[in-house]
This record gives C-alpha cells, structure tokens and sequence, in this order.
C-alpha cells in the first residue's frame, strides 16, 4: 500500500529547511577555504611566528574535501542526519586546528558559534544541545591538554567557558526560533492554502451561477464576464469590449441608473435568440465608478414568483376549504332528505342523485388540492385502467351537459391492472376532458374526444385523452404545465398543472403528446401494478 504523499505545508517547511541547509554548507565551504588560505600563505606566518607544518596542511585540505562533499550531497538525502554529520565534522576539524595551531584558537572558536547555531535550526534541541556541548567538552579537552603537556594554554578557563556558555545559549536561541519560525511557516502555509482554495471555490460559483455578471469600468468597458453573462450578451466576455458596441440597450439602462439611481423593472432581450434578463446594477466601491452589472435569467425570476404565489394560494384554500365544506355539507344533507321524501316524483330523484355525486366529488377536489397543497402522498390502489376508462366516460356523459360533444372510450379486451389513487387519477382526467371541450374543437364543430386506454411495449399502462381539433403551437407546448398559463381570458391556468402534479403525487406521468396532421393528446402513463412503490 503507497504511502500517503506529504501535505503542502510539509513540502514548504522541507524546503525553507533545505535551503537553510544549503546556506549552511555554503558557510562551511567558507570557513574550509579560509582555513586552507590560512595555512598555505603567508597569513600562517603572521598568526603562528613560524612556518606552518604538514599537518595543519592535511587538517585544511581534509575539511575542504569534507566541506565540498557535504555540499553535493546537501541537496538530496535526510536533512537532519545530514545536519548532524554536518556539525560533527565542523567539531572534529575545529578541536584538531585548536590543537595544532594555538594562535588560531579564539577565531576557530568564534567561527564555530555560528556552525552550533545554524545547526541548531535544523536539528532537535536535544541534538543541538549534544553538540553544543560537544563543542565545549573539545575546547576544554585542548585547553586541559595545553595546560598539562606546556604548563600554558594561553588562554584563560574563564574564557573557554564564556565560550561554552554562549555555544549553549545560541543553541536554545536559534532552536526556538527555528520552531518558531517553522510552526509560522506552516501556519502561513495553511492559511495560503486555505484562501487559494476559497479564491477557487468563489470563482467557480460566479463562474458557473446562472445569474449573468458583468464588472464594467467608467468607460463603459467590459472587464470581466463570467459564463452566463456571455451567453447572455453574446461574446461580450472576451477581451476588452464596450458595452454599448455589446449590449447598446443594457448600457443605456446603466447610464441613466447612473444618472438618476432608478432601475428599470421590465424584463430586457439582449439578442433575438437570446432569453430576456432583468439587470441588475451595484457599485463595486461606494466611491469608484466600476459598476457590477446582474443579469437575472427573467424566466426564473417569473418562476420563483409563481412557485411563491402558489404557496399563497395554497394558504388561501386551506383558509378557504371550512368555508366551502360547509355549504357543500348542508347541500350533500339536504339531497339526502329530498330524496327520503315521498313526493318527489322518480324523473327527479336521478336529478337528486346528480347532486348528491357532484358534491361528494367537489368535496373530493377540495381534499386534493390541500393535500397537494401540504404535498401529501396519494394512496395507491389496484385499478383497472380498462374499467375506470368505461365507468368514467359513462359518468361523465351523464352528469355533465355535452350539448354536441362526445365523449368515447377505446379499450382492449383485456384487463389492464394499474396502481394508482382512484380519486386523484379522476380530478386528473376530468381537467383533462374539460380542458380538450374548452381547446380541443375546430372552429364552429363540436368536440370529439376519445380516451385510450392501451399498454406501450414494455406492458405499461397509458391512458391518452385525444381531442380533434386545432393541436397546439410548439410556443404554447412549451408553457402548458406552467402554473397560472393561460391562453383564455377566463381560465385560471391551473388545471394542466394541478394534473400534472396529482400524475407526479401517484408515481405517473403526464404528457403532451403531438399527432400529426392536427389534434392533440395528453398522455397519462401510470404505474403498473407490479410496480414497487416507494411514497
């Protein structure tokens, strides 16, 4: 199994470290070069009073062979062991030039402050206080030496534990320094990556909203555009264009909001093929003269005002359903007692039984569009789609006054079990056959209406309400199901969707279903009664 790959800010603080290291091993190819000057010029002679000999030599050119090898490998390989080697070597070169060349005692020592120190950055504090004190122990190793094997060292005890101390001291400084600055580091680095993914994220949401936005300057130039604006006003998005060569008619809008502050309500059409959009405009700064330019898609506006205006309706019936049951209930009653009654002749009491029916069937309504209202589940039952298909056209041409219109059922033989709520699946057929009686006549004709009740290839139930007359545009198809769309001036435009949704509550479908060469056909496909049902 891979190991999981490291977090960006480990990747930063491993490379801040790496090029601290780099700087690092540079310095110390400083200090072996000027070691190597030392000893093999005249400088030698200045600081040691006499020629140097071999071995201060073979120190120097070791430590810059070692210098220069840890300079290569100072770009691959773990930095703490190489840190570690690193100030190990420094030690070792430091005692051993202390040792054969006295006179360059305190600048080594000096010198291999900073080495403890740099090291100190990159290494745990207990690794950099074992060096530290490695440092110390060898400076007192020599100076013991000296004072036993020449009786002087040439230097006091005072000052090689000055040098401890401070070797001591930078250790503990520049450790938590370095921990400071790495827990910096990588909080920096967080924080980086956070705002980089929230930039990201901001720009994908204006990028891909529906909501068209354009950043217009004083010039009236297009600076930015994200997606929808540029369908919207064209290719207006790309480049620097004006936005009066792009949108003429959305600039002059902009210019007299600018002007007097009034915004223009009605919906505008930037292009012919293009749907219409109500802008929208905001000053990106209070005093600045960049303007943020909305383009609202005016379709969806229109949607959410009628999806609210629907929740109001909604409201309102539920206030309004007391006050309707109540009559309906005194008339329901008041049919039941006629018909108790002995004096009323048998040619009436059908008439009774008509508006004992309609009322329980106005009752039913009710109770349908509240539970659409509130979004209750229809209850699903076994029916017979051939059965109901008959029953409902025999019902409907008693009960309802046709005039010259007909109303035929075309059925197989066969059963046609279905699932569905039997009360809902009729509101929906009867809107369906009113609506076919109302748009579904050829001018100066009466209307035909036909119910087909028939199964598509794969044994679903269909039931089509087929009317001959003028069919519908492909501009009207569009809207049919859209609540509160109308073509009459005296309906209401809610029984195509209240239709629909009964359709959507029972698992089903609805359907406008074009027939060539005229006529019109809305096509309820339903759920067959092996079906799983999942409320």
């Amino acid at each position: 199994m891979p190991a999981p790959a490291p977090a960006p800010t480990a990747f930063l603080a491993n490379a801040e470290s790496r090029r601290e290291l780099h700087y690092f091993t540079l310095y110390r190819l400083l200090e072996a070069a000027l070691l190597c000057l030392t000893v093999f010029s005249p400088f030698g002679l200045l600081l040691e009073g006499a020629p140097p000999t071999p071995l201060p030599q073979l120190i120097a050119i070791a430590y810059l062979v070692a210098a220069v090898a840890l300079f290569i490998r100072g770009r691959r390989g773990r930095i703490v062991v190489h840190a570690a080697i690193g100030i190990s070597v420094d030690i070792i070169a430091a005692a051993m030039a202390i040792g054969v060349m006295p006179g360059l005692a305190s600048g080594v020592a000096m010198m291999l402050l900073f080495n403890i120190g740099a090291a100190a950055l990159l290494l745990p504090l207990a690794v950099g206080m074992a060096a530290a004190t490695s440092a110390f122990a060898a400076l007192l190793a020599q100076h013991l030496w000296h004072v036993l094997n020449e009786g002087s060292a040439g230097r006091s005890t005072a000052e090689i534990l000055m040098f401890g101390v401070s070797y001591l001291a930078i250790t503990s400084v520049t450790a938590i320094v370095g921990r400071q600055m790495r827990s910096s580091l990588a909080l920096a680095a967080h924080r980086g990556s956070q705002a980089e993914s929230l930039a990201e994220v901001n720009e994908l949401i204006i990028r891909r909203m529906r909501t068209g936005v354009l950043l217009v300057d004083g010039d009236g130039e297009i600076r930015l555009a994200n997606e929808a604006a540029i369908l919207q006003v064209g290719n207006a998005g790309e480049g620097r264009r004006l936005l009066a060569t792009a949108a003429p008619e959305l600039a002059m809008r902009l210019q007299r909001w600018k002007r007097d502050g009034r915004l223009d309500a009605n919906p505008l059409q930037l292009a012919k093929d293009l749907p219409e959009v109500l802008p929208r405009f905001a000053r990106l700064l209070a005093e600045g003269d960049q303007v943020l330019v909305f383009l609202d898609d005016a379709e969806l506006a229109s949607r959410r005002a009628e999806t609210l205006t629907l929740a109001t309706l909604g409201r309102f019936s539920a206030s309004l359903a007391h006050e309707i049951r109540n009559p309906l209930a005194a008339i329901s009653y008041s049919t039941q007692l006629l018909e108790e009654s002995r004096d009323i002749p048998e040619s009436d009491r059908r008439l009774l039984q008509i508006i004992y029916q309609q009322t329980r069937r106005m009752n039913g309504i009710i109770e349908n569009v509240l539970s659409l209202a509130r979004r209750e589940r229809a209850q699903p039952e076994h029916v017979d789609l051939v059965e109901f298909t008959r029953q409902f056209v025999d019902e409907f041409q008693r009960t309802q006054p046709l005039d010259d219109d007909t109303v035929t059922a075309r059925v197989p033989a066969d059963s046609m079990p279905c699932l569905v709520d039997h009360r809902q699946l009729q509101q929906a057929v009867t809107a369906l056959v009113h609506n076919a009686r109302i748009y579904g006549r050829m001018p100066g004709e009466p209307a035909r209406i036909e119910l087909h009740a028939h199964a598509d290839p794969r044994g679903t139930p269909l039931l089509d309400v087929i009317d001959h007359g003028p069919g519908i545009p492909e501009a009207v198809a569009a809207q049919l199901f859209r609540p509160f769309f109308t073509t009459s001036g005296h309906g209401t435009g809610l029984g195509l969707y209240i239709a629909r949704e009964l359709c959507l509550a029972n698992q089903a479908s609805l359907d406008h279903v074009p027939i060539p060469g005229g006529g019109c056909c809305f096509r309820i496909r339903l759920a067959s009664a092996h079906a799983i049902t999942t409320g």
